[in-house]
């Protein structure tokens, strides 16, 4: 579902990397890709890529890949926010929003149509030199998200009522970003360290511009930049090769190329030194250190790579004011990297209320101690390898190694990762050392803290607005291109499971197990059956918190330091917890899951360390009690359960400091059990090879006592209540409809409210949320619609962003919907295309190895079968529209959402 946003993860990122070390975050997908670079040729030949140039200038990459009967098709455009005229910074996310409102020969809702048939993966952004536009779709379908590219970039239609329409998104985009503390933060450092050149100016565009801008403004930049002679398009994937590259000629070769206009030059000027303050909700301090490092074009970037893996280690100086008790995470990393520089962020995170001067000076002189000094070689070539095997890890997601590959090429101006790779390889300590005294070392710096602001508590409204006439519901059917219209009739009902290895070993655990040979490379994930909730003794509330914080502080065996090491000698990420994971290259892979066992079973919990957490852990639960966050979550809770409901318990600071280390550890033994586990296993391993290592690990593992409940009471129907949260950060509320259904996930109903809930959203402007509120309308940026259901429990949920002003109204237009989905049947299109939506998802859910190993372990924590997918495509099949009316007539009734707003109060 494309939200055409611009591409901004790197200081998000990095601040939520550094928090989850601490464990009070849930943990987050790792890091992408590499971005290391030198420039050596790639090797020839290269296995599995074929590329072609056009004769009319466009470049095509072909990167065979079997993962999955998937591929991801990527189109890059060498235009960003650097090409945007004067005056109008957002023009090329304009553009990019406008692929969207019409094609040739393919009109706006034609091509939401098409890729919601498709499956609906599929969006866009826009960065500082690119332009990206990427669907993944079976691979079966690979020809029609060619035909869907290929139209864009024969010509975007840019008509004014189009755009007249579309600004309203966009500036609502606008509105969501100006909403979040560390997009300020990055815009105003740019707007410093970068002054007088492209970089000043992010791709978002401001409201004031887009006002301005006009359809026929949009043309023109379209006609001056979007040419084939200045796309690089990348496909990735389970296709031919040879005949995916004759489709391509065909699609592409007639259109027509033409000369670029010059680019803007960038020549960075010096920057004085300066710091300041931005008011935060966030529910801790963070504070910045900003030095202007060395972009992709530099000699000295992989260097500044390494330099920032070392600085960010958890076996250096600055990772150590966290086990200190200085910060509660402190981190370095590379971020905004352009062409000609980028931007190296010393982070802490501190508690809400205290003052980060001396947390930031000691920030500073570890950084310069280390510049000055040089860096410690152990640590590089830690980072080195680390580097590396994440390179290997890239090839294990088809959508992921499109982006790599993307960015290489057309972000970096590349001819293939492997250089990356290539020049990691040939960075040596003297590098490193060098790059640090060079940019870190008696530099200009901006120094900024994001400033944690308490919101008040949940005000109550009426929060149901007046009566408007709102427009009505679409039910014609789209008319589709003769290209497209044969092969997306067609419902594609998968009829093979996935082919895996389901024991029971004699501890208890439960072991799945999925060979892959996509690399030599070997994923862990796993679970321990568990409700804080349920499980936490009276007065203990925070216990589950605080044992999750200090899994970080190594075994029994071995100290945080030298269980650091050990991971970082075979280059694996390894998490323990109730949650825990492990990736590992092939040949470490039994010593991987010795360290991984050895921390989940055996975490060494020394005294010092915990003391540390636990002043911690109240200082974060501190903040966050009083960060508009919480307690808009709060808030949403309260309204929908029971006064009594196990999950309103929570744990305050006072319950944090009652908490001893016997508290601790005996939680542990109680809720840390085989029985309660469930391992994935996925990668280059046979079935034989996992059992025989899990064994070795875990085997010896034993549990002790009865087996605790884990499984919530069911809940009766809420009550409808509206509130608003205040948080004057925000210039954009953030509105949540919700209410408790009278079903779980082994309802039959399930499957009919989750095929209508597709009708709704999860297709774009072809589905009707997005089509009501984003596509004739522009009050919202997004909506998402969302079914969430348990063994005893499940929930409806609505989701937008808009202004004030225009809260109530959307939710008019909501309340419609789902009253006509209550009392009307579908139509036979919007029933077809739900179903297209639901049943392409299945094959693209297998698009990684993450998300395969990730979905069976959800599977089987809920007790689901391994093959639900194939199982529920058979009962999407078969649903009829009367069924879907009556699912929703029976289980869903607007009159008792909960609605709580966040931001300032709805006008």
């Amino acid at each position: 579902m494309p939200n055409c946003g611009i591409y901004r993860p790197s200081l998000r990122y990095l601040r939520e990397k550094a928090l989850n070390k601490l464990r009070l975050l849930p943990i987050l997908a790792l890091l992408a890709a590499s971005c290391a670079n030198l420039y050596a040729k790639p090797p020839v030949p290269e296995k599995g890529v074929t590329r072609a140039t056009l004769p009319n200038g466009a470049r095509v990459v072909i990167i065979r890949n079997t993962l999955a009967p998937v591929a991801t098709v990527e189109a890059n455009f060498m235009v960003g926010g650097d090409e945007t005229p004067k005056g109008f910074p957002g023009m090329a996310h304009a553009q990019e929003h406008m692929a969207f409102r019409g094609c040739q020969g393919m009109t706006a809702d034609q091509t939401a149509a098409i890729y919601a048939l498709l499956g609906g993966d599929n969006d866009a952004d826009t960065q500082q030199n690119i332009t990206q536009f990427f669907a993944t779709v079976p691979a079966a379908d690979v020809n029609v998200a060619l035909h869907a590219q290929a139209a864009c970039l024969a010509g975007i239609d840019d008509s004014q009522a189009e755009w007249a329409q579309e600004r309203g998104a966009i500036e609502q985009e606008v509105a969501q970003d100006l909403s979040n503390p560390e997009y300020k933060f990055i815009h105003r450092l740019n707007q410093i360290m970068f002054a007088g050149t492209p970089y000043a100016h992010d791709p978002l565009g401001t409201k004031s511009s887009f006002d301005k801008t006009t359809g026929a403004m949009l043309k023109a930049f379209y006609n001056k930049w979007y040419s084939p002679s200045n796309m690089i398009l990348v496909v990735v994937g389970d296709v031919d090769p040879q005949s995916t590259l004759a489709t391509i000629r065909e699609l592409y070769g007639s259109i027509k190329s033409h000369p670029l206009p010059a680019r803007p030059q960038v020549d960075l000027k010096p920057f004085r030194s300066q710091s300041f303050t931005i008011s935060s909700n966030l529910p801790y301090q963070l504070g910045f250190i900003a030095y202007r490092m060395p972009g992709t074009d530099s000699p000295d970037f992989a260097a500044a790579n390494i330099l920032s893996d070392v600085l960010s280690s958890e076996r250096g100086n600055l990772y150590a004011m966290v086990p200190a008790g200085k910060a509660l995470a402190a981190e370095f990393g590379l971020a905004e990297t352009y062409r000609k520089a980028s931007v190296g962020f010393g982070l802490v995170a501190l508690p809400a209320g205290q003052d980060p001067r001396n947390a930031i000076e000691e920030m500073r002189g570890i950084i310069a101690a280390y510049a000055k000094n040089g860096v410690p070689a152990d640590l590089v070539e830690a980072a080195r390898k680390s580097e590396l095997a994440q390179a290997e890890f890239q090839r294990n997601s088809i959508p992921g190694l499109a982006n790599v590959w993307s960015n290489a090429l057309a972000a970096e101006g590349r001819t293939s990762p492997e250089e990356d790779i290539d020049a990691i390889r040939k960075v040596t300590v003297a590098d490193v050392s060098r790059v640090a005294k060079e940019y870190l070392l008696h530099v200009q710096t901006i120094t900024a803290t994001l400033k944690s602001e308490p919101s008040g508590g949940p005000v109550a409204s009426k929060g149901f607005g007046g009566k408007e006439k709102v427009t009505a519901a679409p039910t014609r059917p789209v008319k589709l291109p003769e290209w497209a219209e044969k092969q997306l009739a067609k419902l594609q009902v998968p009829s093979k499971s996935l082919a895996v290895s389901n024991t029971v070993l004699p501890n208890g655990i439960r072991l799945i197990v999925r060979t892959d040979l996509t690399s030599p490379t070997v994923t862990v994930v796993g679970q321990v059956k568990h409700n804080a909730d349920l499980q936490t003794p009276r007065d203990q509330e925070g216990v589950s918190s605080l044992l999750d914080g200090l899994y970080s502080y190594g075994t029994t065996t071995l100290d945080r330091i030298a269980f650091q090491k050990a991971l970082d000698d075979i280059a694996a990420n390894e998490s323990a917890g109730y949650s825990f994971s492990l990736q590992v290259l092939k040949q470490y892979f039994s010593r991987g899951v010795q360290l991984l066992a050895d921390n989940e079973l055996h975490p060494a919990m020394p005294q010092r360390a915990f003391t540390v957490t636990r002043m911690q852990t109240a200082q974060f639960v501190a903040g966050n009690m009083q960060s508009p966050g919480y307690r808009t979550s709060r808030a949403v809770m309260k309204a929908l359960l029971p006064a009594t409901d196990p999950t309103l318990r929570h744990a305050t600071p006072k319950s944090i400091m009652k908490l001893t280390l016997a508290d601790v550890k005996n939680y542990h033994a109680a809720t840390v059990r085989p029985d309660l586990t469930t391992i994935v296993v996925i990668g280059d391993v046979t079935p034989q090879e996992a059992r025989s290592v899990i064994e070795k690990w875990f085997g010896n593992w034993k549990a002790t006592g009865p087996r605790p409940n884990t499984t919530l009471p069911p809940v009766p129907i809420n009550k409808p209540y509206a509130a608003n949260v205040p948080d004057k950060e925000r210039v954009q509320d953030e509105a949540i409809l919700a209410e408790q259904l009278n079903l779980n996930r082994f309802s039959p109903a399930y499957y009919p409210i989750e095929l209508g809930t597709h009708v709704l959203g999860g297709g774009f402007y072809a589905t009707r949320l997005y089509h009501d509120l984003r596509q004739t309308t522009g009050l919202v940026y997004y909506v998402g619609v969302n079914l969430g259901a348990s063994r005893t429990r499940a929930s409806y949920s609505i989701v937008y962003g808009c202004n004030p002003g225009n809260v109530s109204r959307a939710r008019q237009i909501i309340v419609r919907d789902l009253n006509q989905m209550r009392t009307q049947d579908v139509s036979p299109a919007e029933l077809h295309q739900a179903k297209a939506l639901l049943l392409r998802q299945i094959p693209l859910g297998e698009a990684s190895e993450n998300a395969v190993a990730n979905g069976l372990l959800s599977r089987a924590v809920v007790g689901l079968p391994l093959n639900e997918p194939v199982l529920a495509a058979r009962k999407y099949e078969a649903l009829t529209a009367d069924q879907v009316r009556q699912a929703f007539a029976k289980y869903i009734d607007p009159a008792n959402l909960v609605q709580i707003v966040r931001g300032p109060a709805p006008k």
